[in-house]
């Protein structure tokens, strides 16, 4: 079980893979992700142009100018960036049950504001409501992204989170 917010590194991850495909520039980045994620998350000014400078400090990213946009920060990938996102992808291969941690927590205190009567949030006119109708949106939505990512029909898992677990061979120890 994940303590906070998205799994460790992962817009250092995203930018490493963007900078692979071509020189970019901050703002350039930001949208990107924000289009990744569907428009559902754009990072801050504040936590990406610091990764790229950091980059830049250990090597594995250099500021290029461009003739064209001579006022815009672009960043290139070098070789020691190169190696540095071959060293990230393998760690981000374990990082799937921290994503699922995020995704599943997000989802528990959405349904818990919904159905806990410690809570008593009012329902606007015109607003998203924490009630079974827009829970169940939310889970069309993921089904519905499912299907058309992996180009399948969703089909329901018929097993407990433990028998998943154990079918899939996880350690127990990196799945809580």
């Amino acid at each position: 079980m994940r303590k906070s917010g998205p799994p460790k590194g992962l817009i250092a991850y995203i930018v490493l893979e963007l900078l692979e495909e071509k020189p970019r520039y901050g703002y350039e980045i930001l949208k990107e992700i924000e289009e990744l994620s569907g428009g559902h998350w754009e990072p801050s000014y504040g936590s990406v142009y610091p990764i790229l400078y950091k980059f830049e400090e250990k090597g594995w990213a250099a500021r290029i100018e461009r003739e064209d946009e001579p006022d815009r920060k672009y960043f290139e990938m070098t070789d020691a960036g190169r190696e540095e996102l071959a060293e990230r992808r393998t760690q981000g291969s374990e990082k799937a049950s921290d994503f699922a941690d995020v995704i599943l927590g997000f989802f528990h205190v959405y349904a818990a504001f919904a159905t806990d009567d410690r809570f008593e949030i009012p329902e606007l006119e015109g607003e998203w409501t924490f009630d079974e109708t827009f829970s169940e949106w939310i889970v069309e939505q993921v089904v519905r992204h499912h299907e058309h990512y992996f180009e399948t029909e969703f089909e329901r898992v018929e097993v407990t989170p433990e028998e998943f677990v154990e079918r899939h061979g996880i350690d127990e120890d990196d799945s809580d």
